[in-house]
């Protein structure tokens, strides 16, 4: 027995690790104007990488035209098992995968799902660069039903942030406050299904 224990293969770390990890969010740092790049590499190497974009317009020489620009500048996102960081790191392009004491910090999946939704569904969204302290508050009803976020003010009027809590960034959106509900600690979601986001 003891013979046959010693002719088995020893599992890497990386093995290991894979054999337990799951797949959660990372949020991949990237040098500037690198974020596309990034992405379409890791996608190159059958991975899940998601380049939040938005619509945006730019002053050319003779016309104004719209381009779609990343959400959070040199940020990109990739689902991945903490086994295959070592792909995600050596990309080209990829400066670090946002870690606390050199470990990949994850990222909610429902953080990820709130800006999808508002990306793919709202309208009048734009980047704000702060999440300041405000109401919490759940959208009732509508295409955004279910969304939890803050009411915060970009430039002069209220908006909804939804917030990506790791990075310190947000996207704003213009929302009617009619379609918003208070929510506290307190407070539990009317239907689960319908949460989108808890930070």
């Amino acid at each position: 027995m003891g013979c046959a224990n010693s002719l088995m293969p020893h599992a890497t770390d990386d093995q290991k690790l894979g054999s337990q990890d799951h797949l959660q969010w990372y949020a991949v740092y990237t040098y500037p104007r690198h974020e596309k790049a990034v992405t379409e590499h890791l996608q190159s190497q059958s991975l899940v990488a998601y380049l939040p974009t938005l619509l945006t317009e730019s002053d050319w020489k003779d016309r104004r035209v719209r381009l779609r620009t990343p959400a959070f500048p040199s940020y990109t996102f990739a689902q991945i098992s903490l086994a295959q960081r070592s792909r995600v790191l050596s990309t080209s392009g990829v400066v670090r995968i946002l870690s606390f004491n050199g470990r990949p910090v994850p990222i909610a999946e429902s953080e990820i799902e709130a800006l999808k939704l508002c990306l793919d569904k709202g309208v009048g969204i734009q980047r704000c660069p702060t999440l300041e302290v405000g109401d919490r508050v759940r959208v009732r009803s509508g295409i955004l039903e279910g969304l939890i976020g803050q009411i915060s003010r970009c430039k002069k009027d209220r908006r909804l942030i939804v917030p990506i809590t790791l990075i310190h960034q947000s996207v704003a959106i213009e929302i009617d406050m009619q379609l918003l509900e208070p929510l506290d600690e307190f407070t539990q979601p009317s239907n689960p299904s319908h949460q989108r986001f808890l930070p």
